[in-house]
């Protein structure tokens, strides 16, 4: 039986009282959300953490630096396997940062849970269940950050929520789930993988902007966005990375200022390269200067050029570091 440490940040699994006029807020502790489990002493040895009791939404990118941190740290003496609880709201962010700041090849899990812990079918005791089952499984290991709820298992990279409100909440449009928990028993259905890994310090967190494109948009926040100071941008393009034809100029020019990573709107599927050739077309952005997202959603691309640039990343880096989720790598 391994030994694993549970951080708990807040969110809707954390969260109890409220009425019909007040709601739920983020109340309970690490020690509470293990003592609602017994069968987790059955699992692993159990050592729990309250870092934060905050709703997902409130959690900063520092926050999560400095966590990653904490579970180096953890992961670098006795401890197995690390499982963080946090809030569904932004599950898919913190675990892709997680995946590119942890050293550890050791198993590392995130899960939450849609219901708050007084309702009816409240989900987290489970989810907490599977997550532990997961990173005590050695077979976890290597498979950088994963996420776990409703006994489904899905890489950092792909997760995405898709519900508002349904326990089977997520899914990973692009590659679908990697394992799932049956039986207390860890399944896993693709080979491991992991992500290059880098090393930021919170105070040198780069503001970042993400723009959604949508019709009839004429483009106007573009020329504030340096002046504003931010460094990079992720654009979230229609399509397979298109823009209106009024946003190639600033677009140009922007990128030779500052770094322009070009995503898809689209919940699934990459970002073209070299078939549509109309003003505005991906092809159009990508030869003037524009860096493709590839198969990362604009979510997880705005963190990875937050991070880069921390990182003090040259233009050539940034590219590289692009170049690694394009679906024509390694062919």
């Amino acid at each position: 039986m391994g030994k694993v440490v549970i951080i708990s940040t807040g969110g809707t699994i954390t969260m109890t009282g409220g009425s019909a006029e007040t709601g739920i807020e983020p109340t309970l502790t690490a020690d509470d959300l293990v003592a609602a489990v017994p069968e987790l002493v059955k699992v692993a040895e159990i050592l729990a953490i309250t870092a934060y009791r905050k709703p997902s939404a409130s959690l900063t990118i520092e926050n999560i630096v400095k966590l990653a941190g904490a579970i180096d740290e953890y992961l670098a003496g006795d401890v197995d396997g690390a499982v963080v609880i946090q809030g569904t709201d932004t599950i898919e962010e913190t675990a892709f940062l997680l995946n590119i700041l942890i050293g550890s090849d050791k198993p590392v899990v995130v899960t939450g849970a849609m219901r708050g812990a007084q309702m009816p079918g409240a989900d987290g005791p489970a989810n907490l269940l599977a997550s532990v089952h997961v990173a005590n499984a050695g077979a976890s290991a290597k498979r950088g950050t994963l996420v776990v709820l409703n006994d489904e298992i899905h890489s950092a990279t792909f997760v995405q929520k898709s519900h508002t409100a349904l326990p089977s909440a997520f899914m990973s449009p692009m590659t679908g789930r990697v394992g799932l928990v049956s039986e207390g028993r860890v399944l896993f259905t693709s080979p491991p993988a992991r992500s290059t890994r880098y090393h930021v310090k919170p105070s040198t967190i780069q503001p970042v902007a993400l723009l959604k494109v949508s019709i009839g948009d004429d483009g106007r926040l573009l020329s504030g966005l340096v002046a504003a100071g931010f460094t990079g941008l992720v654009l979230e393009g229609m399509g397979a990375g298109h823009v209106p034809e009024t946003w190639v100029q600033p677009l140009q020019m922007l990128a030779q200022q500052i770094p322009v990573v070009l995503a898809v709107r689209v919940p699934s599927g990459p970002v073209f390269s070299g078939t549509y050739g109309f003003p505005g077309s991906e092809r159009d952005l990508l030869a003037r200067g524009l860096i493709s997202a590839g198969l990362l959603s604009a979510l997880k691309a705005r963190l990875l050029l937050t991070i880069l640039l921390s990182d003090g990343a040259s233009r050539a880096r940034v590219l590289d570091a692009f170049g690694t989720f394009a679906p024509w790598s390694g062919q």
